[in-house]
């Protein structure tokens, strides 16, 4: 028995989410698995919080054990050790055979659907069409009134969530003319929790209560073809990415259920934010860079890109010390912040950009930058204009910023100007 307790206790998972608990009547810290390899939620109370220290992998049962003993002054604690433990390995929460189980099951059955099943619907937004409709109507006549953008070719809009973000929503989405209907949608999405520097790629069709959007298969080949090193083909974070989910519905609303798509994730560029240098450095990066440049040349009008894009999260929610109010106190700073970014992407400029984005290792925490960049260097001669902005206390302590942009193409004689 002592030697069973003296065995390192496994790891806690590094890709949860972690926040404090909403429910009044029950304190503590927040455990959920945002990839849903689990559904299950664990609420750790105060007293309990510490003891998750215990599960680095290097801690035994006894150390966890000794540490319970000092924050209860009882002895008796070994009937606590075995429900946290139980707690967590039932929830697959550990790094242990139970949550290797669950990931494989998990892995399998999403390679194996036929279709990318709604993740967000009933909770995003509604799961109903015809409740759909009307709410994604209202959103839409939220939007800024906007003149129109001659040539264009691309819009940013948040990936937020639609209510919190609905004017921006609403202003991306009323740029959009009915005659952009055939085109193949090509969206960049922030993938949350992907591999930094890859992109994750899907055959499968996405369906939401508007029916199947239509992902064309043949574009997704040529960049199989062209990039394999920096893909992750039928990348299971497609099953519960949000980033590519909402500009699909908000993309059937406006042109119909079976419009054509090509999905992309794009990982976090962290090694240049972190390590320095540009991210086409790294060299998954410049190959499908390159691989999406060449498509572009090549279907040209044919595509029109759209980017689910958030910028900023700040406060508590995100790691801050500090609380965030929208507009208020140090919100008001990041408006300016975020502001100056929006001027590098309006003017094309990648380079500026992203030296705004690495400074202080990227304290803004703009989830959306590696899509940006991705676009701007695939249509360096693309520019934009800012439709909306806007910001949002996703909870009491914690704001994300988002915005909506045009992108077109100017005539040669604006460029050389």
């Amino acid at each position: 028995m002592m030697e069973a307790m003296s065995i390192p206790l496994p790891r806690l998972r590094y890709d949860l989410d972690f926040m404090p608990s909403p429910v009044p009547d029950r304190p503590g810290l927040l455990i959920r698995d945002p990839h849903q390899y689990s559904d299950t939620t664990l609420i750790i109370p105060p007293p309990l919080v510490e003891c998750l220290r215990a599960f680095d992998g290097a801690t035994s049962e006894l150390e966890l054990r000794a540490t319970l003993v000092r924050l209860s002054g009882s002895l008796e604690v070994g009937d606590i050790v075995e429900q946290l433990t139980s707690a967590l390995r039932d929830a697959g929460f550990l790094e242990d055979p139970v949550f290797e189980e669950m990931r494989s099951s998990r892995h399998r059955r999403f390679a194996e659907a036929p279709v990318r099943e709604a993740s967000h619907a009933g909770g995003g937004y509604p799961d109903k069409a015809e409740v759909l409709r009307a709410t994604l109507d209202g959103y839409l006549r939220a939007g800024n009134g906007v003149s129109p953008i001659d040539g264009l070719i691309g819009i940013a809009a948040p990936h937020v969530s639609p209510e919190g973000g609905a004017t921006s929503y609403g202003a991306a989405y009323r740029a959009l003319d009915p005659s952009l209907g055939d085109r193949t949608f090509v969206i960049l999405g922030t993938s949350h929790y992907g591999e930094a520097d890859r992109f994750g790629l899907t055959r499968k069709p996405f369906r939401t209560p508007y029916g199947d959007a239509v992902t064309d298969v043949g574009l997704v080949d040529r960049l199989q073809r062209a990039a394999p090193g920096s893909i992750e083909m039928e990348d299971y974070c497609h099953s519960t990415e949000h980033s590519i989910e909402f500009q699909v519905v908000f993309l059937q609303h406006v042109f119909g259920a079976n419009v054509r798509i090509l999905p992309i994730l794009c990982g976090s560029f962290a090694r240049s934010i972190y390590e320095g240098g540009v991210p086409e450095e790294s060299e998954p990066v410049n190959e499908f860079i390159a691989a999406l440049r060449e498509l572009a040349e090549q279907e040209r009008d044919r595509l029109f890109w759209v980017l689910g894009v958030d910028m900023a999260h700040m406060g508590k929610r995100y790691g801050d010390s500090f609380d965030a109010a929208v507009d208020q106190g140090v919100m008001a700073e990041v408006a300016g912040r975020d502001g100056q970014r929006i001027n590098q992407i309006s003017a094309g400029d990648s380079r500026g950009f992203w030296e705004l984005v690495r400074q202080n290792q990227d304290d803004l925490k703009w989830c959306g930058s590696s899509a940006f960049y991705t676009f701007m260097k695939t249509i360096p001669e693309a520019r934009a204009r800012t439709l909306d902005y806007g910001q949002w206390n996703i909870d009491e302590n914690s704001v994300v910023t988002f915005g909506a942009l045009g992108f077109f193409r100017p005539l040669s004689s604006d460029l050389a100007g």
